[in-house]
């Protein structure tokens, strides 16, 4: 059994959030630097530029790289020869974040959904866990921003709509968005489980690295061919037209039951933040 003080997990988290909120996730400068270089709207064209000058800035000058830092999502691998000491594992998530949004001067967005009161430390977080073999506890932070969050979608489809209603579905959504979710955007989608999970799917399908695609050869196809048709609708950077109203789509699949077919979307715009760790 290996023993793990909590007060290691509130560091970790509260460097996740330095590091997640100033700066974009591994991978997407270059996604935007290649939309921009490919693009003949002039104005979807500066539009990429100033995204990409935005990023470059908040990393040099260690600021938000964007004013909404987002409610923060952990999700937590913990390993099952794991036993944490000092105090408990989500009051050490919620420290940390806590202190990383106060010491890096982040925007506190978190309130009572009736009174609207706001909590004053962006806590709680949404803290998702899984149980892993061994002895490592991996923690990834997803600062998720709400304009894209607002335009997430669960539609329970009959299975007769099978994968192309899946697909119009897809679209529909990100159609219906428009400009809201600062395209251009990386589309997350879950399908099958139940209603809560089609979800969570679509939200984990947002933690793969930039470039890693299904593993699953008709997923793989689904992603490509979605991809294509989101960047056929011309909404494209900021809502300015041109050709990338999208960077990525990733899916992710779970089996369910024999009278469903749920589909989960989840929607992040061009500020995708992203941190990853191990706790030792």
């Amino acid at each position: 059994m290996k023993e793990i003080s909590i007060q290691k997990v509130t560091m970790a988290v509260k460097e996740m959030v330095h590091s997640a909120c100033m700066s974009l996730a591994p991978g997407v400068v270059e996604l935007l630097e290649c939309a921009r270089k490919n693009e003949n709207n002039e104005t979807a064209k500066f539009a990429l530029e100033t995204l990409c000058t935005n990023a470059e800035l908040a990393s040099k000058r260690d600021i938000p790289v964007c004013q909404d830092t987002g409610m923060a999502v952990i999700f937590a691998e913990i390993g099952q020869e794991v036993h944490f000491t000092g105090g408990s594992f989500v009051d050490a998530i919620n420290e940390g974040i806590r202190q990383g949004y106060k010491e890096y001067h982040l925007r506190n967005s978190v309130l009572d959904p009736i009174s609207r009161k706001n909590t004053g430390d962006n806590t709680p977080a949404i803290i998702h866990t899984s149980l892993i073999e061994g002895d490592k506890v991996r923690l990834t932070l997803l600062p998720k921003g709400f304009g894209s969050e607002n335009m997430s979608k669960l539609y329970m489809l009959t299975p007769a709509a099978g994968m192309s209603g899946v697909m119009d579905k897809v679209v529909e959504a990100v159609s219906l968005a428009g400009s809201n979710p600062c395209p251009p955007i990386i589309v997350g989608v879950g399908i099958g489980g139940t209603a809560d999970h089609a979800m969570l799917l679509a939200k984990k399908a947002l933690l793969r690295e930039v470039g890693e695609h299904s593993a699953d050869p008709q997923l793989r196809e689904m992603e490509g061919e979605l991809l294509k048709r989101i960047n056929d609708l011309g909404i494209g950077a900021q809502g300015f037209g041109g050709k990338t109203t999208a960077l990525e789509v990733r899916i992710e699949k779970y089996p369910t039951h024999i009278a469903a077919l749920p589909v989960g979307i989840s929607i992040q715009c061009n500020a995708h933040r992203l941190a990853k760790t191990e706790v030792l």
